[in-house]
């Protein structure tokens, strides 16, 4: 018999969670009942639990009906938590919080390390880091299975204070006082350039060298764009062309639409390392000292998941370029 206390609440009967046999509560049906609060609909809920829509449903249904209380109103759609279903909700994210320290606490003991590790990764970042370090991390730590989702900045800071992921790997600094933040490396901004565009005859630029209507953009919501933003100072500048008006996720993107038309982006160090000689050529690196994005590792319990998270780091780091291992950290662009 395993034993969870709960603080106490207005819900008396709640006091103690006992997982004794197949008819009681199990971490399972927690864990559902989270899926489906953060989705709020069933179908996306048991996709991401890798199970059937039925079956995710019958789960939750048996635990209320356990419980004798209904945690959602599905009267509603999407579906939303009932008072109740809040504070059971609240105490379910407790629970599982713990079971993961005492999970580590156990690996830890035998000095293994193996389990999950949930990452959240923005999309700036995920089709340039990703293939450096993922076949290296899983060859020599073949017992952890990684779960990698990409997410913005905003929902990577929501998600590691929810307990929905274990750590995310993003720009930094976040100004966030209950996130702690590892730094990585330093990454030097670069711009990509028309042949077209008057900057292809220079060697180097400098941010008001830019100009503003010409520039490519990724769409409101991306850290990349607001540190973009900072660098050429386009909030103090006129934005009467077009070309700010378009709106994409993919870095990838931009970099075909300056292929294909004229005009300028700014690309981060890593989406330079594959490119062809004919796209080499159109990179113009910025006057030194150069601007650089800060990218961590960042956590909300550093006692959670401890070991994992150190040895992605010492993974990432060994498989990074030297120049980017090398970078410095000054003139750091603000994201905010």
């Amino acid at each position: 018999m395993l034993g969870f206390f709960i603080p106490y609440t207005r819900l008396c009967f709640y006091i103690c969670i006992v997982i004794i046999s197949d008819d009681s509560m199990t971490f399972t049906q927690l864990e559902y009942i989270l899926a489906l609060d953060a989705a709020r609909q069933f179908t996306t809920a048991a996709e991401h639990c890798f199970v059937t829509q039925p079956t995710l449903s019958m789960q939750i249904q048996k635990l209320e009906e356990e419980l004798g209380v209904i945690i959602f109103d599905r009267s509603k759609q999407p579906v939303v938590p009932t008072e109740a279903g809040k504070e059971i909700i609240a105490q379910a994210k407790n629970i599982l919080l713990q079971r993961n320290v005492l999970q580590e606490l156990v690996q830890n003991k035998k000095g293994v390390l193996t389990g999950e590790l949930k990452l959240g990764i923005i999309p700036t970042l995920a089709p340039y880091l990703l293939p450096l370090f993922l076949q290296s991390f899983s060859l020599k730590y073949d017992q952890v299975k990684l779960v990698i989702s990409e997410m913005t900045t905003d929902m990577i800071i929501h998600a590691l204070k929810d307990g929905s992921i274990d750590a995310g790997i993003l720009v930094t600094p976040l100004q966030q006082r209950s996130i702690t933040e590892h730094v990585l490396f330093y990454e030097e901004l670069m711009a990509y350039v028309s042949k077209n565009n008057t900057l292809y005859q220079k060697s180097y630029v400098l941010a008001g060298d830019i100009d503003p209507n010409k520039l490519w953009l990724l769409e409101e919501g991306h850290c990349f764009r607001s540190q973009i933003e900072n660098l050429c100072e386009l909030r103090k500048m006129s934005r009467t062309g077009s070309y700010l008006d378009f709106e994409t996720g993919s870095i990838e993107t931009l970099r075909r639409m300056v292929d294909l038309n004229d005009g300028i982006t700014i690309l981060p160090e890593l989406a330079t390392l594959d490119m062809p000689g004919r796209q080499l050529q159109l990179i113009r690196r910025f006057k030194k000292p150069p601007p650089m994005r800060e990218v961590s590792i960042a956590v909300h319990r550093d006692d959670i998941k401890k070991r994992l998270i150190d040895a992605l780091k010492r993974t990432i780091l060994d498989v990074l370029p030297e120049k980017i291992r090398k970078n410095k950290t000054s003139n750091i662009v603000p994201i905010v």
